[in-house]
Parts: C-alpha cells; structure tokens; sequence
C-alpha cells in the first residue's frame, strides 16, 4: 500500500514538473522551469511508475499503464503544438524554447513505449 501511494506521488510530481517545463516557456505560467525539474520529470516519473508497479496488482499495472501512457503522450502533443506555434509566432516563447524540445523527447519517448507495450502482439489493440 505505502508503495502504491510513494510511487503515485512520485508520479503526479514527475507528469507536474513535465506541465511546468511546457507551459513556463509559453508564458502560460508564471513558475520557472529550472534545471531541477529537467532532472526531476523524467526521474519522478519513471521511479514514480517502477514503485507503483512493485506494490500493485496486475489490473492497477494495465489501468496506471495506460493513463500514463496516455497523459505523457498528451503532454508531448503540448509540447509540439507549442513548438509549432511558437515559431509560427502565434504564442511568442518567453525566454529559448528548450524546454518544449526536452519535454517532447522525453514524454514522446516514454508515452510512445508505453502505449507500444500495451499492444497485443497477435496484431489487436
């Protein structure tokens, strides 16, 4: 149970710092988006995941797995569609636009391995 609560905290903190990386550079917000939660979304979230998948059950593992897939794979779309218009100077950037490039790596990567492991490998979803 402890670790079912530790890992979704560490979890909700991880996808937290991840909105922050994306909304700071679009103005959006007034945090910052330090270096601390360049290290601590992609930390949190993958510790965050792994402790909450040692205390649960294997229908909690396939439920969390999918909505995480799905959050970080909805947050790296932000991160694009910022991106995109930021350079089309629809949402001129306040400050580099690092951030959105990091957190569309690192969220498409892991949302997208995610999601791909959820798949049925006889061909259905």
């Amino acid at each position: 149970m402890f670790l079912l609560i530790t890992g979704m905290a560490l979890l909700v903190l991880g996808l937290f710092s991840g909105v922050v990386l994306v909304l700071a550079p679009l103005g959006l917000t007034s945090w910052t988006a330090d270096l601390t939660l360049w290290v601590l979304f992609p930390l949190f979230s993958i510790a965050g995941f792994a402790l909450f998948v040692i205390g649960a059950k294997g229908t909690q593992i396939r439920g969390l797995s999918t909505v995480v897939s799905g959050l970080l794979l909805l947050l790296a779309l932000a991160s694009a569609t910022g991106l995109v218009l930021s350079a089309a100077g629809v949402t001129p950037a306040v400050g580099n636009t690092w951030p959105l490039w990091y957190v569309l790596l690192v969220a498409g990567v892991l949302g997208a391995v995610g999601a791909a492991s959820r798949r049925d490998p006889s061909g259905g979803e």
